[in-house]
């Protein structure tokens, strides 16, 4: 009786981990084909919705190791984090996309199009996270790139179509190089894994990575840091990201923020827990404050030039990107706890101010600063969301930010006093600019056009209450959870 349900529990976790690749998969070639906008909505939805199941079900039985994916609490949260937040955006796509068709903007085709491509994301950037294949997980975010590029430029104006090209030039770029450094790291696994999978393999590489050539690793980190790092959107490596953002569809703005980053970044601790493992190597630690105190002040007075409000909030992911890389490369318990605690809250907040700026720029007509005003008196629900989401991104009390970026400014200063003063100097230029820009397209006068949308109001504040619960109560069992990731990472 035991060896039996020992049986139907691996079967269950294999088709929860096999859900996450199959269910988007499957669901992409189905909306290629099906005609009509609310089939291709609603089954985009239903889609997101079982991916989320599946990753939810793997806290229950978790399947061992394989030779090509690998589940474990690292990831986890990733997956988590990542099914997540790609249903609600499903969700906010109904009505964004709804109007996008109403208007003209979007024909049927390029509808359906959209559709396939967000599930053809999804199975990309989960394959990426759940790759026990260094190999594999490189492919993987190589086809959320590609997939990512054709959807920025799907509204197939000239800015997209601008937008589209310069992301897929600077993301090849940082793809080749990332490219490189994976081929560096198994020339330095081979003379002591042997050559094959293993050599290829998470699970191995770590396990046997203190006896690999340091001088192979540290180069190969390099190549790898500059190669994701543009995908992660580091400074001065971005320049794709505030374009990417300004110009294609808002659910993508919203992905690309709270996901697409994170999973760059995922690859990067990745390869530091292997750099760790070997003693003499170089420590990449350092290289990571730098990139994220440069990407934090960078973007910060960045943020007072940006006339177009998605470009602006592209700008303010830079900055908070920095923030959480610099967690990272700071290292220690309370660094990676507060580094996972900002990218989750990182994520909900952004994607949640993204769906409001969705809504305000199809109610204004437009994405320009200039002509938004007195959103609070003609929109007063759109209004006072965005109201919520720029002050939590800011970091004020009681929100979840304000508790991560005070765990990264007192690990900081408890260890590196100097580096903490440029830290919370970036967060309070930044922390000025938002304030400045969402007075004036909150309050005062009303300016613009005044439109309508059927807007879908449910993500946006399922989001913005998650990020207030965070920053009122953590649950034991989620603090426990990230506690052991932050150890995992060094």
């Amino acid at each position: 009786m035991n060896w039996v349900m020992s049986g139907v529990a691996s079967a269950t976790s294999f088709n929860a981990l096999s859900g996450l690749l199959l269910i988007p998969a499957g669901a992409a070639v189905l909306l290629a084909l099906l005609p009509g906008y609310r089939s291709t909505a609603r089954l985009n939805v239903a889609a997101a919705a079982l991916t989320l199941l599946c990753a939810f079900s793997l806290f229950f039985r978790r399947p061992e190791p394989g030779v090509y994916l690998l589940v474990d609490d690292l990831n986890g949260t990733f997956v988590v984090l990542t099914t997540f937040v790609g249903f609600t955006t499903s969700v906010f796509s109904l009505s964004y996309i709804g109007h996008e068709l109403e208007t003209g903007r979007l024909t049927p085709p390029f509808v359906r199009f959209y559709h396939a491509m967000y599930q053809v994301l999804m199975f990309a950037m989960n394959l990426a996270l759940i790759a026990n294949n260094i190999g594999l997980m490189w492919v993987a975010i190589e086809l959320a790139t590609l997939t990512t590029v054709m959807m920025v430029g799907i509204y197939r104006t000239h800015e997209a179509l601008e937008a589209a090209w310069k992301y897929f030039i600077l993301g090849s770029i940082g793809i080749a190089l990332a490219l490189f450094g994976t081929i560096l790291i198994y020339m330095a696994a081979r003379p002591v894994v042997s050559e094959g999978l293993d050599a290829m393999a998470w699970t191995m590489l770590v396990s046997r990575a203190g006896g690999f050539d340091a001088a192979l690793l540290d180069l190969a980190f390099v190549f790898l840091l500059l190669g994701y790092g543009t995908k992660v959107g580091l400074a001065p490596l971005h320049a794709w990201l505030p374009d990417a953002h300004a110009e294609g569809p808002t659910p993508i703005s919203a992905v690309l923020s709270g996901l697409l980053l994170n999973v760059a970044l995922y690859a990067l601790l990745r390869f530091k827990m292997v750099l760790a493992a070997n003693s003499a190597a170089l420590a990449p630690g350092p290289l990571m404050v730098t990139l994220g105190l440069l990407s934090l002040v960078f973007a910060a007075f960045m943020l007072y030039r940006r006339r177009d409000i998605k470009r602006m909030f592209a700008y303010s992911s830079i900055e908070h990107m920095g923030i959480i890389t610099f967690a990272f490369g700071m290292g220690g318990p309370l660094a990676n706890f507060a580094g996972l605690l900002h990218m989750t809250m990182h994520s909900l907040t952004k994607s949640a101010i993204f769906f409001a700026v969705g809504h305000v720029a199809q109610v204004k007509g437009t994405q320009r600063i200039a002509d938004m005003g007195g959103l609070t008196e003609t929109h007063p629900v759109l209004g006072w969301g965005l109201i919520l989401g720029v002050v939590a991104i800011a970091g004020l009390p009681p929100l979840g930010i304000f508790m991560s970026e005070f765990l990264v400014v007192s690990s900081t200063f408890a260890r590196a006093p100097l580096l903490a003063l440029v830290l919370v100097f970036g967060i309070l230029v930044g922390f000025a600019a938002l304030l400045l820009r969402l007075n004036s397209i909150a309050f005062g006068a009303p300016r613009g056009p005044n439109g309508r949308t059927n807007a879908s109001y449910v993500p946006m504040f399922a989001h913005l209450a998650l990020v207030l619960l965070a920053g009122i109560y953590l649950p034991p069992a989620l603090v426990a959870w990230f506690e052991n990731v932050a150890k995992l990472l060094g």
